[in-house]
């Protein structure tokens, strides 16, 4: 159990928040994904590896799950939540036949609609823990840091 999560630690020093983090990374990859070509997006970014329109699409999906994740848990301390099997989600969602447009345009979207959702969660909900995929309990502030980290993490990927 993680009984105080740097979110919230980060909140009682006044220090970003990871909504605010989340909008610095939309407006850093924002215009770098829109200039990326249809077919620089289709590449695998490696032999056997996801290209950048599937790691994109890896990031909608996290976004959709952990959407769940912040709603859910601020309603609900002490939540068991699913986690998801990302190979298959992105196989099964065909991004590689979408249009990059069309993905970066929803995947900006919907990461401005979590950085709404994270800014109006109470103060007292941050503390609330979950455990996702039966792992071990952590606290909503973990959760939303995580999903940040995450994010950045593949956006590294997609713009090297």
């Amino acid at each position: 159990w993680v009984p105080r999560s740097r979110a919230l630690a980060r909140y009682h020093a006044g220090m970003t928040s990871p909504a605010d983090a989340l909008l610095a990374a939309i407006a850093r990859a924002s215009p770098r994904l829109s200039a990326l070509d249809e077919l620089a997006a289709s590449a695998p970014c490696a032999p056997g590896k996801w290209s950048r329109k599937q790691i994109l699409g890896h990031l909608i999906d996290s976004a959709s799950n952990n959407h769940q994740r912040f709603v859910r848990v601020q309603e609900q301390d002490g939540l068991a939540l699913p986690g998801y099997a990302q190979d298959a989600w992105v196989a099964t969602q065909d991004y590689q036949g979408e249009r990059w447009g069309g993905l970066v345009a929803l995947w900006l979207a919907y990461n401005a609609h979590l950085a709404h959702v994270m800014r109006r969660i109470p103060a007292a909900a941050i503390a609330h823990r979950c455990s996702i995929g039966g792992g071990e309990p952590v606290t909503l502030g973990y959760v939303m840091d995580d999903y940040v980290r995450h994010l950045e993490h593949h956006l590294a990927q997609i713009l090297g």
